[in-house]
């Protein structure tokens, strides 16, 4: 697996932890450094973007709930709710990554780690966000 999927997956594990547990993510950085065998590349990335993830939460969030319809991230699977505000994260801030790469990540996420249908929901969300994002810079 490439080093980038993998910290995806670090970022996915302890976004969950923080959402689930209520925990801060300093702890469950913490926690989770000492059982990690990741490549140190992996385990900084995916630190980064749970960071990241966590600074923009607020602006994420109204994003997702703009975009989810009558379905608000607060009613969201804990698995989707994190897998979907990693890759809102990704295609809003960060700029060097594209954003077929990080849909197409979250949905890979989406179909190892939750059900059977929530690939779709994902991808779904995802999609609109990277068209409505396109069609900002094109204005």
């Amino acid at each position: 697996m490439r080093r980038r999927s993998l910290g995806r997956e670090q970022a996915l594990s302890l976004l969950f932890q923080v959402d689930v547990a209520s925990l801060p993510l300093g702890y469950v950085v913490e926690i989770n450094q000492l059982e990690c065998n990741l490549p140190p590349e992996a385990w900084n990335f995916g630190v980064e973007l749970a960071r990241g993830t966590l600074e923009h939460l607020g602006e994420i969030d109204a994003v997702l709930n703009q975009l989810s319809g009558e379905w608000p991230v607060s009613r969201m699977a804990s698995v989707d709710r994190a897998i979907l505000r990693l890759a809102a994260y990704e295609l809003l801030y960060c700029d060097d990554i594209p954003a077929s790469v990080s849909i197409n990540e979250a949905v890979e996420l989406a179909k190892k780690y939750s059900t059977e249908e929530s690939h779709k929901f994902v991808n779904g969300i995802l999609g609109n966000l990277a068209r409505q994002q396109r069609n900002r810079e094109g204005s």
